[in-house]
C-alpha cells in the first residue's frame, strides 16, 4: 500500500514577496524549517539553470544527515500564484529517505496569501523501510506543519524562530518533568513504599490514623498518578501551570503545619515544592501562544 504524500497549508497575512524572501533565501529558510539545520546554495553555471543546494539535518548524538537538492523551476500564474518545485535526496544510509519531489505554492488571497506544500519521497530498505515510514512520515508531516506555523508567526508577529522553538521545546521538557514528578510521587512513596512520613503528615493534619491513614495515602497516590495522566493528555497546559502555582505554596504550608521540623531535612518539601512552584511560573510564561502544527490544514480540499 502506497503512503499518501505529505500536504501542509497555512494562511499568512503578509505580502507574497515577503514570504517568498523568507522561504527562498537559504539563510532565512534554515532558521524556521525544523527539517533542516543548514542550507547552502551552490553557484549557478548560468542564470537559467535550476538552483542546486546542499543541506544538513542534525539528528542528535553528533549525527547528521547531509543531502542535495535542486529547485527545478519557478512558475507564475496570471492570478499571481507562484510555484517553486523541488527535487531532493541523500546517499547517507542513516536516512530512511533516498530521494523525493515536491513543490511550494504561494496563492494570493484578500488578506495575504495561502502558503502550501505537497511532497513525497522514496524510502530505502525495502519492506522494512516501508514499515518504518509508517512512523517516520507522520513525524515529517508534523515537523513541516510546525515549521509553517513558526514561519507564519515570524512573518506576522516578528518573533524569531529560535525564540519560538526555545519556548516550544522548553515547555514540553517542563511538561515531561511534571509528568514524571506526579507519577513518581504518587507511585513510589505512597503506593509502593507507603512511606511512614507520608502517613504521619496526613495523620497530623487530619483525624485519620492507622490503617485508615495508610489507605488515605494510597488514594492520594492514585490521584497524583491520575494528575500525571492529565499532564500527558490535557492540551491547555497553561491552566495546569496556574493550578500548580496555587497548589504548591499550599502543599508547602501543609507540610510545615504537619511537621515544622521537616524544614531542617535535606531536600525537604520546602525547597522541593518551591522549586516546582518557580518552574510552574516559568512554564506558564513559556507556554503562552506556542507555535502548533494544528494551525495548518493537512489535507487538500477537493474541488
Amino acid at each position: 500500500m502506497k503512503n499518501k504524500s505529505i500536504y501542509v497549508e497555512i494562511p499568512i497575512q503578509a505580502d507574497i514577496d515577503d514570504v517568498w524572501e523568507f522561504t527562498q533565501n537559504p539563510e532565512l529558510h534554515e532558521q524556521w524549517d525544523l527539517r533542516f539545520s543548514s542550507i547552502t546554495y551552490l553557484l549557478k553555471v548560468k542564470e537559467k539553470y535550476s538552483q542546486s543546494f546542499l543541506y544538513e539535518t542534525k539528528i542528535g548524538l553528533g549525527l547528521k544527515v547531509a543531502g542535495w537538492g535542486k529547485s527545478n523551476g519557478i512558475h507564475n500564474k496570471n492570478d499571481g500564484t507562484r510555484t517553486s518545485s523541488l527535487h531532493f535526496g541523500t546517499d547517507q544510509k542513516v536516512s530512511p529517505i533516498s530521494e523525493g519531489k515536491g513543490y511550494w505554492q504561494y496563492v494570493p488571497t484578500k488578506k495575504g496569501l495561502t502558503f502550501l506544500t505537497q511532497y513525497d519521497y522514496k524510502v530505502r530498505y525495502g519492506m522494512l523501510g516501508g514499515l518504518l515510514d509508517r512512523f517516520f512520515r507522520p513525524v515529517m508531516g508534523w515537523a513541516t506543519a510546525l515549521s509553517f506555523d513558526v514561519l507564519k508567526r515570524w512573518v506576522e508577529k516578528g518573533e524569531v524562530p529560535r525564540t519560538q522553538y526555545l519556548r516550544f521545546f522548553g515547555s514540553y521538557v517542563i511538561t515531561l518533568l511534571f509528568i514524571f514528578v506526579w507519577l513518581y510521587q504518587g507511585l513510589i512513596p505512597k503506593l509502593v513504599a507507603k512511606h511512614p512520613e507520608e502517613v504521619a503528615m496526613l495523620s497530623s493534619l487530619t483525624a485519620i490514623e492507622g490503617t485508615a491513614a495508610i489507605k488515605a495515602v494510597s488514594i492520594i497516590g492514585i490521584l497524583e498518578i491520575l494528575f500525571a495522566l492529565v499532564w500527558l493528555l490535557y492540551r491547555n497546559k497553561m491552566r495546569l501551570f496556574v493550578l500548580q502555582i496555587i497548589v504548591f505554596p499550599m502543599l508547602t504550608i501543609s507540610a510545615l503545619l504537619a511537621d515544622p521540623a521537616i524544614a531542617t531535612h535535606p531536600f525537604n518539601p520546602v525547597t522541593f515544592n518551591m522549586s516546582l512552584w518557580v518552574i510552574s511560573i516559568i512554564g506558564f510564561y513559556m507556554s503562552k501562544d506556542l507555535p502548533t502544527a494544528s494551525s495548518c490544514i493537512r489535507k487538500r480540499e477537493r474541488g
